[in-house]
């Protein structure tokens, strides 16, 4: 059976750090200001792109988020 741990830090897209400061908060134990993802619109043809697996797991970070605001724009 494969794995679906999905690391919370990273983008389940693309791999790379998605700086949710909700989650280096809770790893930290630091207060944050509230997260970038909060007030961002990421659309539902994103959200589907996400491996099942690592559905509701880990933030899509800000590069991904912005790339599908720009193709939904063109």
């Amino acid at each position: 059976m494969p794995s679906t741990f999905t690391d919370p830090r990273l983008c389940p897209l693309c791999g790379q750090l998605n700086q949710c400061a909700m989650e280096i908060e809770k790893q930290t134990g630091v207060p944050q200001s509230a997260c970038w993802c909060c007030t961002a619109t990421i659309s539902a043809e994103l959200l589907s792109q996400i491996p099942e697996g690592a559905r509701n797991q880990a933030c899509v970070c800000a590069a991904c988020a912005a790339k599908s605001a720009v193709g939904a724009l063109a």
